[in-house]
This record gives C-alpha cells, sequence and structure tokens, in this order.
C-alpha cells in the first residue's frame, strides 16, 4: 500500500509558487519545498514522481497567474494597451513568476517568439485588428514592436532597475504606438490609441 499523502498536490505546488515569488525558480528543490512545507522532501514524493513535474505544475501555475492579468487587460475600454498595461503590471506585482515565464532562454526566432511564449497569442492579435481595423500584417507587426518595448519595460520593473508610475508607462505605451501607426500610414487611428 502506497504512503499516504501528508500534503495534496495543490499544496505542494502552492508551496512552490510561494517559494519561486520569494525565491526565485532556483530555490524550488526537494529540500526547500520541505522545509516550506514543514516538512522532509518526502512528502513532495508523495504526490509528485519528481522535481520536473513539480517545475512543470509551477510553470503552469505561474501562466494562470499570468492569464488572469491579460484577461483583465483585454476588457479595457482599449483593449491592446490594457494588454502591455496588464504585461507590465505583471511583471511589477510578480517579479519572480515575470521572470521565469518570460526571461529565460525561448531558441525562437523574433519573428516567432509571441506564440511561443505567449498562449493569448490569437487573442491579443484580434484585439488589434479589432480594436484599429487593421490587417493580420500590419497587427503583427504592431504586436511585436509593442511587446519588445513593453518587455523592456516590464524587465527594467521585474529587476527593479527603475521605477514608473501608471501614467508614465501610459504616456510611454501611447507615444510609441503612435510612432509606430505612423510608420505604417495608420495616420487616421491616433484617436484609438488615447
Amino acid at each position: 500500500m502506497p504512503p499516504k499523502a501528508k500534503f495534496t498536490k495543490q499544496q505542494v505546488i502552492q508551496a512552490a509558487v510561494d517559494l519561486v515569488r520569494e525565491k526565485g525558480i532556483d530555490a524550488v528543490t526537494a529540500r526547500e519545498l520541505g522545509s516550506k512545507l514543514g516538512s522532509s522532501a518526502r512528502p513532495v514524493f508523495t504526490v509528485f514522481k519528481n522535481m520536473e513535474e513539480v517545475i512543470s505544475e509551477v510553470s503552469r501555475a505561474a501562466r494562470n497567474c499570468y492569464n488572469a492579468y491579460i484577461a483583465e487587460g483585454l476588457k479595457e475600454k482599449i483593449a491592446f494597451k490594457g494588454v502591455g498595461r496588464a504585461y507590465i503590471r505583471f511583471a511589477a506585482n510578480e517579479p519572480n513568476l515575470f521572470r521565469m515565464l518570460f526571461m529565460g532562454k525561448h531558441n525562437a526566432a523574433i519573428s516567432e517568439i509571441l506564440p511561443v511564449i505567449d498562449e493569448n497569442y490569437s487573442k491579443i492579435l484580434q484585439s488589434i485588428t479589432s480594436g484599429y481595423g487593421v490587417g493580420n500584417e500590419i497587427a503583427v507587426k504592431l504586436y511585436r514592436h509593442l511587446w519588445i518595448y513593453s518587455h523592456g519595460i516590464a524587465v527594467m520593473l521585474a529587476t527593479h532597475a527603475c521605477e514608473l508610475s501608471s501614467e508614465q508607462i501610459d504616456e510611454m505605451l501611447t507615444e510609441v504606438f503612435i510612432a509606430l501607426l505612423k510608420s505604417h500610414n495608420c495616420g487616421g487611428l491616433y484617436d484609438l490609441c488615447r
């Protein structure tokens, strides 16, 4: 008869996510996790086969947390701008989860990175095509450029390189988006940015 689990999978996952939030993904070891649960490492392995399975579940939980931010951003009046702000807010509020999800190696070309790292890709792209009435090709370019810019801001906040207010972030995102619209001859869309 297998040993009775002292902790549920969800309790172990939550403890692991808490460890990531406090110390980063490298802190999620069997020993640290056992300590976080007030136990030895052994109970972790009564509900998980190995630490790779734990890390996979932690990644799924972090992704769910991120997806909740993006869902809120998509509900904003200007959905695409809401997504950028949500991405940056996630980085500021959950810096270690952000690092784990978006600051690792992904082995993708810049033209392919967004669908690889973000399962919300098609919803976000749709927010551009429907929100601004542009075709898919222009939407992809706008998304890629704005993501690169938003990612830079997010990394600065996640690493505490600088501080920016919500107002400053809004102004910066708007300025860059308007410049991109101009560069793609989408001049009549400026009013949809504010």
